[in-house]
């Protein structure tokens, strides 16, 4: 696969799901903590999101950062655009801004920073970078 062909998966991943998060694993086994800590926020809020793991070409990287101009994985995408890393998702999810902009409700029992833990409302995508 060419690094074009990266690049327009990415972007295409990035239009056809409303949410989307670029992570180091995924997030049933996440990588990192950063990643772990992102999808954790999404899954407290019971939304549905496509995920996709970085870490099998490091190619897919480097154009996931050429496209969005953000040097640090994770990558959360909203709408098309970029909302930042794992820093900005935690600072919006305790302020109840990730919920706002997401459209949902934010959860009472997760008023602190969330923990990871298994999910199962991701939608996995096809990994066809390899």
């Amino acid at each position: 696969m060419t690094n074009d062909e990266i690049r327009d998966f990415l972007q295409q991943s990035i239009d056809e799901n409303r949410v989307m998060l670029f992570m180091k694993g995924t997030p049933n086994q996440p990588a990192c903590g950063f990643s772990a800590r992102t999808a954790a926020a999404l899954n407290a809020l019971g939304v549905q999101y496509a995920a996709l793991d970085i870490l099998p070409d490091p190619r897919i990287r480097e154009e996931l950062s050429a496209l969005s101009g953000w040097p640090t994985i994770p990558q959360l995408f909203v709408d098309k655009e970029l909302v930042g890393g794992s820093d900005i998702v935690i600072e919006m999810f305790e302020a109840g801004e990730l919920a706002e902009l997401l459209g949902v409700e934010q959860p009472e029992e997760f008023a602190a920073e969330p923990q990871p833990e298994p999910v199962k409302r991701p939608i996995g995508l096809e990994n066809r970078l390899d």
